[in-house]
């Protein structure tokens, strides 16, 4: 039996600022549909991504995902809710552990989202 097409790193270049995001982007899509634990909808949504059968700004955009992907940051942020004192700093030690892993553009555009995030929520106040 013949394997399933796979997009490539180009043709993620509909969506990627660069060739290197693109490849974190496929990266992204290959971790989400091997991945249980981000839900049915998402794993379906990142394996029709990859096999070309929508392309990443159709998937993006579609309800189908703003829901699937909804679901999982109320549950990730139910989760964060429960965390004691103790577990909220373990976990923000792993995230940051994480970031300085990173390469110094990644952390860049990490660090300028944050920043960004931020400031949206002082303005909601």
């Amino acid at each position: 039996m013949a394997s399933e097409y796979e997009v490539t790193d180009g043709e993620l270049m509909e969506v990627a600022a660069d060739p290197q995001q693109a490849a974190s982007l496929h990266k992204a899509l290959r971790t989400l549909a091997g991945n249980s634990s981000v839900g049915e909808e998402l794993q379906a949504l990142a394996r029709d991504a990859l096999s070309g059968r929508i392309g990443i700004r159709e998937m993006i955009e579609s309800p189908r995902y703003l829901a699937a992907v909804g679901a999982k940051l109320d549950e990730m942020r139910e989760a964060a809710e429960r965390m004691s004192p103790e577990e909220r700093k373990a976990s923000e030690q792993r995230a940051e552990k994480m970031r300085e892993e990173l390469p110094e553009d990644q952390r860049d555009s990490l660090d300028e989202s944050r920043e960004e995030r931020l400031e949206a929520e002082r303005d909601r106040y």
